[in-house]
């Protein structure tokens, strides 16, 4: 009868400590489901920062690009304008010799002119030719 008794005891404490365990098991996986809610929580939150940087770092580059598209152009544009006043500066340059002479004959011709009608005799400008 003793041994019966205790078998049953046994089993009482077996099963007192099998229930004590399943009470530990539960808390414990009822702890680990609220820390991966919570991880799934702050990866979810941090997925949805990371997309909306993205996005905005997008939108600068697609701003950035049409910025340089527009610098390009413009560059492009003052390149041509550069070639054409340096070619205006190089036919200026290359003449300035011959039009200067030209502009000393006509100031020349212009003060003969000016004394003429003045009133000064023609024969003194045959003269100085």
């Amino acid at each position: 009868m003793d041994m019966i008794q205790q078998i049953i005891a046994d089993s009482n404490a077996m099963e007192k400590e099998a229930l004590h365990s399943e009470e530990d098991a539960q808390k414990a996986y009822e702890e680990f489901v609220k820390e991966t809610n919570a991880a799934i929580q702050a990866k979810s939150e941090d997925i949805v920062n990371k997309s909306d940087a993205k996005a905005a770092t997008e939108a600068d580059l697609v701003e950035t690009k049409e910025d340089l598209g527009a610098v390009k152009l413009e560059q492009e544009q003052l390149n041509k304008y550069r070639s054409e006043l340096h070619g205006s500066c190089d036919f200026v340059m290359k003449n300035f010799e011959l039009r200067q002479a030209a502009r000393d004959e006509e100031v020349e011709a212009l003060k003969q002119a000016k004394a003429i009608l003045s009133g000064a005799k023609f024969a003194e400008f045959l003269q100085h030719v």
